[in-house]
């Protein structure tokens, strides 16, 4: 991590992380215990629970089952914003899903660019951070019938001192699986911060 990131990380209060970093419900910033979405490409690393895609002749659309949420990725042929989040006449707003085009690398993988994510969101949830200048390249290859592999690249110079790739990870297909409601509700969140995150919780 840049030194940058490094101080972010140090103020991340995690609900799940390794022993030492850990914290009690109640100190946590974890922006999932609040509701906040997930945010990209934290929902791709953790509670993917089902996901499902739908391909349209000008974009995919991938389903995330928690949240019940959907991204675009353009296959249009149109450009990744390169302003986000400053006074510059082509600026746009960062998205907690941020902005995504693709294409086809061969028959078996799908290629998959974002940029402009919301900086609020964490990568994991370790509580590693990203800044607005996160961009990231995922790959979905077929395996095999029932199998796909995605692979994400990382690349934000402000938070880490150089790009990486994340361990490949394995989405099985299941045609038996309904996509269930899973929804993170601010009402049942609070309820659940005032019996068990409140420090004079019994």
């Amino acid at each position: 991590m840049t030194a940058w990131g490094k101080q972010q990380f140090d103020n991340n209060k995690p609900l799940n992380a390794p022993e030492g970093r850990i914290v009690p419900v109640g100190d946590s910033n974890d922006p999932l215990s609040k509701c906040d979405p997930l945010g990209f490409p934290r929902n791709v690393f953790y509670e993917t629970r089902g996901i499902d895609f739908v391909q349209t002749p000008r974009r995919v659309l991938e389903l995330f089952q928690y949240q019940r949420i959907w991204r675009e990725i353009w296959t249009d042929g149109r450009k990744l914003p390169v302003n986000v989040g400053n006074d510059a006449k082509d600026s746009v707003d960062a998205r907690w899903y941020g902005y995504s085009i693709g294409h086809w690398d061969g028959d078996y993988t799908f290629v998959a660019e974002t940029a402009g994510i919301d900086p609020r969101g964490w990568l994991d949830t370790q509580g590693y951070p990203h800044s607005e200048q996160l961009r990231t390249e995922e790959r979905y290859r077929r395996v095999d019938h029932d199998n796909l592999e995605l692979i994400v690249k990382i690349d934000d110079p402000k938070a880490y001192v150089k790009p990486f790739v994340t361990k490949p990870q394995v989405l099985k297909w299941n045609t038996k699986r309904e996509v269930d409601e899973q929804m993170c509700v601010p009402s049942e969140a609070q309820a659940y911060w005032d019996i068990i995150g409140s420090p004079g919780a019994k």
